[in-house]
C-alpha cells in the first residue's frame, strides 16, 4: 500500500472541512499562515523567521532595516520589540547568555524571548533557536489548507521543462521534489533503490522521514520527556538535559496522547449541540450588549444633559442675581451722587437754601429753615465721613469650584469593575460570618466593596417567619476598603446567602456568583488550648498563640516506649480548652490534620479531667478507653450508660463513627450500621462540635457543610471542657473566629 493510501486510510473520515481551520493556523505574530513553524517550551508554535526577529535586538539594525520592517507580512510591522524594560529584566535574570557578547557591545546575544501566547518568558537556551523542534504536523496541515484555498492552483512537476511543463500527481519525500507520472516513473525505475522511496500526493511541504534530536543532531528522538513535554533521544536521557527527568517511550507517550486527544475530540463531537445551545446563548449575549450598550448610551446622555440643565439653571440665576446687585448699588450711588451735586453753590441743597435765606418774613422763614437745617447738618456730616452706598466689589459672586472640577476630572469611564470571586477557602461563619473574595489578576484599583447577604431560611423557621419582611431581602454592609469583611447579628441554625460587587468611580462591578453558608445551631465559643490542666509540654507543643498544638515523637515518647509489651500502646495526651462550660448551648470547631495518626475530639467533665491528669498511665490496653476506635466490643456496654465525657476518634484521613446502641440515641439519618466499613468516614476539612449543656446532648458536625455526623447523651454533672487526645504525629488546630475574642482579650 502506498504512503498516501497508508495515509488516508489512517486518518479515517475528515470530521472538519480543512477550510474551516484557518483560525487555528495563524501565527500570533505575524498574523499570517505559519511558515515553516516552531515548538516553543510553553508548546505555543511560532513561525521561524518571527522568533528569530524577536531575537534581534540589535536597534541600529532595526532602525536600518526598512525594508524588511516595512513588509506587510513583516513581524515587526505588527508587533513592537521587546521593551527596554523586559531587556533589563532579562539581563538581570541572566537570560541574556554572556558567550557571543563582548563588554561595551551593543548587540548582545538574547536567549530568552515572550511568548505571544501565554506571555511568559521562553529561555532557549545557549543553542537558541536551534534548540525548538519544527512543527511538521502542523506545518503538513498548512499545507493542506493552502492546496484547498487554492484548489485551482496545481503544483507543477519539477523536472518538466517548458514549453511540456506538466502538473504535478506524486511527490517523492526522499528526493524532496514534485513529479508528473511519466517523470516518476523516469527517476524511480523499478528494481532500483528508488523505487522504495515514500511518496505522497502533490506537495510543497517535505517534512524529514525521521525527527532527530536538535541538541544531538546525530540521534534520532525515541523518548518523550514528561517533565519537559517534547521528544528527546537517549543521550539527552543518560547525561544531557533531561538525566533527571521521567521519560517514556515514544511509542507509550504516542498511545496515551492519541487515546486522550481522541477521548477529548469524541467528547467536543458529543457535545456539539450542546455547544451550538451555548453559540445561541452567546449571540442572544451579544445582542443584549448592543441593546443594553444603547440603552446605557441613551442613559448617559440623559445624565449629563440633566447636569448640563442643571449648570444652566445655576448660571441663569447666578447671573441674575449680579445683575440685580449691580442695579441696586447703581442706583445707591447715583442717588448719592445726586446729594453731592446738591452741596454745591447754585445748585440743589445749597441754591435751595441760599434762596430761602432771601425770606424776610420771619415766621415762614422758621416754618422752613428748620427742616432744612437739618438736612444741611446731615449733608455737612455725611461730607466728614464719607462713606459709598454701595460697594463696587462682587467678591460674594466669585465661585470656588475646584473642588467640582476635581471631582469632574476623576470621574472615569474605562469600564465596570470586573466581579469579585468569594474565597470559600478563607470564608467562615459563626454566629458571625467572616467573608473573605479575591479580584482578577489584571483587575483595576478599586475605591470600595460592598458585601451583601440575605437569610433563605431555617430548620426552626415557620412558613409565616419565611414570609416575613427579612426572609430572601439583600442587606448590604457598610463599605468595605479591604478584601474581607464581618458580617454579625446572624441568626444560629440558618442558611444565609452572601454576594460581593465592587465599585470604582461610582461605577459598581456586577455582584460576584452567591455562595450560600450554614450557620451553626449555637453561638460560637471562644477559648484557647490551656497550658496548665494536665499539659504535657514533653510530648505536646504547642504554639505561642495557643490556637495550634501539635503531638511529637520526643525522647520521652521513646523511654516510654522501651516498655510497651505486645498488645499495649503509648496512652493519649489530653488537652483541654480554657473555658468551660455550665449551662446553655455552645459550638467550636477545629481543623485536624489529615496526616495525623489519632486524635480523640468531644467533651469532658471536671471530674473526669481529674481523673485522666492525676492517674497517668504510660500504657493501656486498647479495651480499656470508651471508643477507642477498635472493634474490641468493650465500649458497647460503656455506651449503654451516660458518660460524663464524649471522645470521637479521627486519624489516618479517617473518621471513626462509635458503635450505635439504644441509650446513644442517635439520629435514624445518620445512624451507622453494624457493618464496621460503613462506620469509617473520610475525615472532614473542619469538624465542628455542639454541646447542648441543658440537654445533656453533644453532636458532632462536617463543619463545612454542617451535617450532622453523631449525636449521644452524655453526663453534664459538672463544667463541661472541650477536650481533645492526641497520639503519634498529630496536629490540631483550632478556628480563627473561635480563637479571637480570646486573643484580643
Amino acid at each position: 500500500m502506498s504512503a498516501e493510501k497508508r495515509r488516508s486510510s489512517s486518518s479515517g473520515t475528515a470530521a472538519v472541512p480543512i477550510k474551516n481551520i484557518e483560525r487555528e493556523l495563524i501565527c500570533p505574530i505575524c498574523k499570517e499562515l505559519f511558515t515553516h513553524p516552531l515548538i516553543l517550551p510553553c508548546q505555543h508554535s511560532v513561525c521561524h523567521k518571527c522568533v528569530r526577529e524577536l531575537l534581534q535586538l540589535n536597534y541600529d539594525d532595526s532602525f536600518d532595516a526598512g525594508s524588511e520592517c516595512s513588509m506587510p507580512g513583516s513581524p515587526r510591522s505588527r508587533v513592537p520589540s521587546p521593551s527596554m524594560e523586559r531587556l533589563d529584566r532579562l539581563v538581570r535574570s541572566g537570560s541574556i547568555s554572556s558567550p557571543g557578547w563582548r563588554r561595551g557591545s551593543v548587540t548582545p546575544r538574547v536567549t530568552a524571548i515572550p511568548c505571544p501566547g501565554c506571555q511568559h518568558d521562553i529561555e532557549l537556551g545557549e543553542r537558541g533557536i536551534s534548540m525548538l523542534f519544527r512543527n511538521f504536523t502542523l506545518e503538513s496541515i498548512v499545507e493542506r489548507y493552502r492546496q484547498a484555498a487554492r484548489a485551482a492552483v496545481a503544483i507543477m512537476c519539477n523536472i518538466c521543462k517548458p514549453p511540456q511543463l506538466q502538473e504535478a500527481t506524486k511527490s517523492c519525500m526522499d528526493c524532496k521534489a514534485s513529479y508528473c507520472n511519466e517523470c516518476f516513473k523516469l527517476h524511480h525505475p523499478w528494481g532500483t533503490p528508488k523505487a522504495q522511496h515514500e511518496y505522497v500526493g502533490p506537495t510543497t511541504n517535505f517534512r524529514p522521514k525521521v525527527l532527530m534530536c536538535p541538541e544531538h543532531e546525530m540521534e534520532k528522538v525515541n523518548m518523550y520527556c514528561e517533565v519537559c513535554r517534547r521528544p528527546v533521544c537517549h543521550l539527552c536521557k543518560l547525561g544531557g538535559s533531561h538525566a533527571n527527568h521521567k521519560v517514556t517511550s515514544m511509542s507509550s507517550a504516542y498511545k496515551i496522547l492519541k487515546e486522550k486527544l481522541a477521548k477529548s475530540i469524541h467528547y467536543l463531537i458529543s457535545k456539539e449541540d450542546q455547544v451550538r445551545t451555548q453559540i445561541t446563548d452567546l449571540e442572544l449575549l451579544i445582542s443584549q450588549t448592543e441593546d443594553n450598550g444603547q440603552v446605557a448610551e441613551r442613559q448617559a446622555n440623559e445624565h449629563f444633559e440633566r447636569l448640563f440643565e442643571t449648570l444652566q439653571e445655576r448660571k441663569s440665576e447666578m447671573l441674575r442675581s449680579i445683575e440685580q446687585s449691580r442695579n441696586r448699588r447703581l442706583n445707591h450711588l447715583k442717588t448719592q451722587v445726586e446729594e453731592y451735586q446738591g452741596m454745591l453753590e447754585n445748585s440743589g441743597l445749597v441754591g435751595y437754601a441760599q434762596e430761602v435765606l432771601k425770606e424776610t418774613d420771619q415766621s415762614c422763614f422758621v416754618q422752613t429753615a428748620k427742616q432744612l437745617h437739618l438736612r444741611i447738618q446731615k449733608a455737612t456730616e455725611s461730607l466728614r465721613t464719607f462713606h459709598a452706598a454701595a460697594d463696587p466689589c462682587f467678591d460674594e459672586f466669585v465661585l470656588d469650584t475646584s473642588r467640582e472640577e476635581t471631582l469632574l476630572k476623576e470621574m472615569c469611564f474605562g469600564g465596570v469593575p470586573d466581579p469579585p470571586l468569594i474565597d470559600l477557602s478563607h470564608s467562615r461563619v459563626y454566629n458571625e460570618a467572616s467573608i473573605s473574595w479575591r479580584l482578577s489578576d489584571d483587575h483595576l484599583p478599586t475605591d470600595h466593596h460592598v458585601v451583601e447577604y440575605r437569610r433563605l431560611g431555617g430548620p426552626s423557621q415557620s412558613p409565616s417567619q419565611e414570609d416575613g419582611e427579612d426572609s430572601g431581602v439583600w442587606r448590604p454592609t457598610e463599605k468595605v476598603y479591604g478584601s474581607s469583611s464581618v458580617v454579625c447579628d446572624l441568626e444560629a441554625d440558618s442558611l444565609y446567602s452572601f454576594r460581593v460587587r465592587s465599585c470604582r468611580n461610582s461605577m459598581f462591578s456586577p455582584y460576584s456568583p452567591e455562595v450560600t453558608l450554614h450557620t451553626p445551631p449555637a453561638p460560637a465559643l471562644g477559648f484557647l488550648f490551656s497550658d496548665k490542666c494536665g499539659f504535657s509540654a514533653e510530648r505536646l507543643i504547642l504554639n505561642k498563640r495557643r490556637d495550634t498544638v501539635e503531638s511529637v515523637a520526643g525522647m520521652a515518647f521513646l523511654l516510654a516506649a522501651e516498655r510497651v509489651q505486645t498488645g499495649s500502646y503509648i496512652g493519649l495526651d489530653y488537652i483541654i480548652g480554657d473555658t468551660g462550660i455550665s449551662q446553655g448551648r455552645h459550638y467550636w470547631s477545629f481543623k485536624v490534620e489529615p496526616h495525623s495518626y489519632m486524635v480523640k475530639v468531644g467533651v469532658a467533665s471536671d471530674s473526669k479531667l481529674l481523673e485522666w491528669f492525676h492517674n497517668p498511665r504510660d500504657t493501656s490496653s486498647p479495651r480499656y478507653d470508651h471508643d477507642s476506635g477498635h472493634d474490641s466490643g468493650s465500649e458497647d456496654t460503656c455506651y449503654e450508660l451516660s458518660q460524663p465525657f464524649t471522645l470521637l476518634t479521627l486519624g489516618m484521613g479517617r473518621l471513626f463513627i462509635p458503635k450505635a446502641s439504644s441509650s446513644s440515641s442517635v439520629s435514624s439519618a445518620n445512624a451507622p450500621s453494624a457493618d464496621p466499613g460503613n462506620r469509617v468516614l473520610p475525615m472532614p476539612q473542619r469538624i465542628g462540635v455542639c454541646l447542648d449543656y441543658d440537654a445533656c446532648r453533644v453532636y458532632f458536625y462536617d463543619a463545612d457543610t454542617m451535617r450532622c455526623l453523631y449525636e449521644r447523651q452524655v453526663d453534664c454533672s459538672g463544667t463541661m471542657y472541650p477536650a481533645f487526645g492526641l497520639m503519634g504525629s498529630s496536629k490540631v488546630q483550632l478556628e480563627e473566629l473561635i480563637t479571637a475574642k480570646r486573643l484580643t482579650f
